[in-house]
């Protein structure tokens, strides 16, 4: 029987089946850790959940040499280089470190390192957490640095993290082009797809009007690159506005607020990007938008 590759409906479909099953799972697994550890244990390992549950699942079909839910829904399997072969264990194996530890790997330690920039003084925390040994080393480094160096780098580790994101947008812009390789960790392991079920040609129009959504992604993404470099310098002007407005309260003032009230009162930790209720309480961003999802999802 002819096997031909995979179009790009089919890598969508089975995609968005996979992720589907996974969401199922890590709100599952969520809120099981919810109900036995609280939410303050929750919040400071909400991403250990997702990424062991996105283990579990990819263990559990790719890693054991069967196919994903997704993959079985629209009838594809994974192929090597060669087109000619299932891919081995160890490239199996890769696949899901680049697709599940690589970005929480990078999220963890760009959000460590700029939290450390960001901080006045060296923070201590007693309490172990699922990336102490490397917040302690990040700490460590970062220590070294001078005052200027540390201003300089906050820039560059907001540009990194903006340009994750925007590395994703022009992957999947250059996938709706070419119908290859839908994620960047099947790019990276080398982990293509072929279909066994209708291999009837794909119409045209079809493979057309996806190459349209690809270069009209790749206009829009140009757009956004300029607005980012925009917003940067906008965002860099009202940091340092805010830093010297707050350099002006005197010195009392400034340690009593800091002491009573710059703490969230979800993490417990000094306050991150904070924001405000309609009642008024101020907590982290990241805080206050993890508990309503999942009140939401809870209730």
């Amino acid at each position: 029987m002819p096997l031909v590759p995979a179009n790009q409906p089919q890598l969508m479909r089975s995609s968005q089946k996979d992720e589907f099953y996974q969401n199922n799972l890590t709100n599952n697994a969520n809120e099981l850790f919810h109900t036995l550890a609280g939410s303050r244990r929750w919040l400071q390992w909400r991403k250990e959940i997702e990424l062991l549950s996105d283990l579990t699942y990819y263990v559990l079909t790719t890693l054991s040499g069967y196919q994903t839910l997704g993959e079985e829904y629209v009838s594809i399997i994974q192929v090597d280089p060669s087109k000619r072969r299932i891919p081995s264990r160890m490239r199996r194996t890769a696949l899901i470190f680049f697709h599940t530890f690589v970005p929480y790997l990078l999220d963890k330690v760009l959000i460590c390192i700029e939290n450390e920039l960001e901080a006045e003084a060296p923070q201590t925390s007693r309490t172990w957490g699922p990336v102490s040994h490397v917040r302690l080393w990040i700490q460590r480094a970062v220590g070294m640095l001078t005052e200027s160096q540390r201003k300089a780098l906050v820039p560059l580790v907001f540009a990194l993290q903006q340009g994750i994101t925007l590395l994703n947008r022009l992957h999947v812009a250059v996938f709706y082009i070419t119908g290859a390789f839908y994620h960047i960790g099947k790019r990276a392991a080398g982990v293509s797809y072929l279909r066994v079920g209708n291999v009837s040609g794909d119409d045209p129009r079809i493979s057309n009007s996806y190459r349209l959504l690809g270069a009209l992604s790749l206009l829009q993404l140009g757009i956004t690159l300029t607005l980012q470099f925009n917003n940067l310098r906008q965002t860099q002007r009202a940091r340092h506005q805010w830093k010297q407005h707050r350099n002006l309260l005197p010195s009392h003032q400034a340690s009593q607020s800091s002491s009573r009230s710059s703490r969230c009162i979800l993490c417990l930790e000094e306050r991150r990007n904070t924001s405000s209720t309609p009642c008024g309480h101020l907590f982290c961003w990241e805080c206050i938008t993890e508990w309503c999802n999942t009140k939401a999802r809870l209730s």
